[in-house]
């Protein structure tokens, strides 16, 4: 039996979050795990930009945009409520982040090999958009409402790379935020992603994930 094919890296944060909506959704999919110094070809052949993930339908059709596969994992469920309500504010949300707290969020971490501004600069940036994390969730569990939505899955990946950095500066902060990063992170899906996958081997087949339903 074939399934989906999804090309990952573990700690890709768009990975992560993609894994996170094909999980919620119990997607059935072949798990490729690839290293990003290292790429398959295949990865190259059915999506010429090499990046992950890429999910790899049996219609022929490629997805290679997270968000994408996001949208699609949850599209399968009809009574799915992750991205059926505000979703425009989700997409807004989302948008926010990938394009702009994003940027500031690689300045920080890697700080070092950007030395026109200092760690603080790049830090104040990024609180700007975790400002408003923070004044939503403290008066609501999740990211939008008291639901637990596709924006809590798309943006935590880089808020928890952003609390990496300095995680004590971070927990002293950010009261809510940090409670509810670490609610997810000990949530079973959470968990279930961040299993760690043998590199995958072109000469093989992928792990398949198989869900019950």
């Amino acid at each position: 039996m074939n399934f989906p094919i999804l090309y990952t890296f573990r700690r890709c944060p768009y990975a992560m979050r993609a894994r996170m909506a094909l999980y919620h959704a119990k997607i059935n999919y072949e798990h490729r795990e690839i290293l990003l110094k290292n790429r398959p070809k295949d990865l190259y052949e059915i999506s010429p930009k090499g990046t992950v993930p890429v999910l790899d339908l049996l219609n022929g059709e490629v997805i290679d945009e997270s968000f994408d596969i996001m949208k699609w994992a949850i599209s399968k469920n009809r009574s799915e409520t992750l991205f059926n309500r505000v979703k425009q504010e989700q997409i807004d949300m989302i948008s926010l982040n990938d394009n702009q707290f994003k940027k500031w969020l690689d300045k920080y971490k890697y700080h070092v090999r950007h030395p026109e501004n200092s760690l603080d600069f790049y830090r104040k940036n990024c609180e700007k958009i975790l400002n408003k994390y923070e004044k939503t969730l403290k008066d609501s569990r999740y990211i939008i409402d008291n639901e637990i939505s596709l924006a809590d899955f798309a943006i935590l990946p880089f808020v928890r790379q952003f609390a990496n950095v300095d995680i004590n500066w971070f927990d002293s902060n950010y009261f809510h935020l940090s409670a509810w990063l670490k609610k997810i992170m000990d949530s079973d899906i959470f968990n279930q992603i961040m299993k760690k996958f043998e590199v995958w081997d072109e000469n093989e087949r992928g792990e398949l994930i198989i869900f019950d339903k």
